[in-house]
């Protein structure tokens, strides 16, 4: 029996549209990928996600990543906001779920910065039973350890959650140790699969 639902929150919650936010700024094309592969793209975003670089140290790392489009960069730092919006079914998601009694958690490589300066667009988490962030705990999906932290942490019995991730590579940890693991692609297939789960 299923008494615990997972979410991770880029692409299930919240939308991550880097390729939107550069599209926005007028890139396409090879310029879009050059950007891509420089900043989103790169080594420098994880550790940033891990928490141990600062905005300005993953900007500035972005750049050396590829200088001739250094200015580039700087633009798209500087309205980085746009990358990132709530979905309008997550608060109305999470409420429903409670409702039928089921306990709601977050784990996610999400941002020191994102978390800050963009809590108005994710508030959905006062909704929520807890959760861990990646930058919190100097860890990210999807090593081990944060999965495991989440289960010690919150007492989870794995057997008894189920996790959503947008990113495949994030679930075979979770699935060694017994969790269920859902590959969200949209609203109707994951509750599709959770239907499949017992979960109504």
């Amino acid at each position: 029996m299923i008494t615990t639902i997972i979410f991770d929150i880029g692409n299930v919650l919240a939308d991550f549209t880097w390729k939107e936010h550069y599209e926005s700024l007028g890139y396409t094309g090879e310029m879009l990928e050059r950007l891509a592969n420089a900043t989103v793209r790169s080594n420098l975003w994880n550790e940033f996600d891990r928490g141990t670089l600062t905005v300005e140290a993953l900007e500035e790392g972005c750049i050396l990543n590829d200088p001739e489009i250094g200015a580039d960069i700087r633009r798209c730092f500087a309205d980085v906001q746009g990358m990132l919006r709530r979905n309008d079914y997550a608060i109305p998601w999470i409420q429903e779920l409670k409702q039928k009694g089921y306990r709601t958690l977050y784990l996610s490589n999400f941002s020191d910065r994102a978390e800050k300066e963009y809590a108005d667009k994710l508030d959905f988490r006062p909704f929520m039973d807890g959760g861990i962030l990646s930058y919190e705990e100097k860890v990210i999906k999807p090593m081990p350890e944060i999965y495991q932290l989440l289960i010690d942490r919150y007492q989870l019995v794995p057997e008894e959650c189920v996790f959503l991730d947008d990113t495949e590579r994030n679930l075979p940890p979770a699935r060694a140790l017994g969790i269920h693991t859902i590959h969200f692609k949209d609203l109707e297939q994951a509750k599709a699969e959770l239907r499949k789960l017992g979960v109504e």
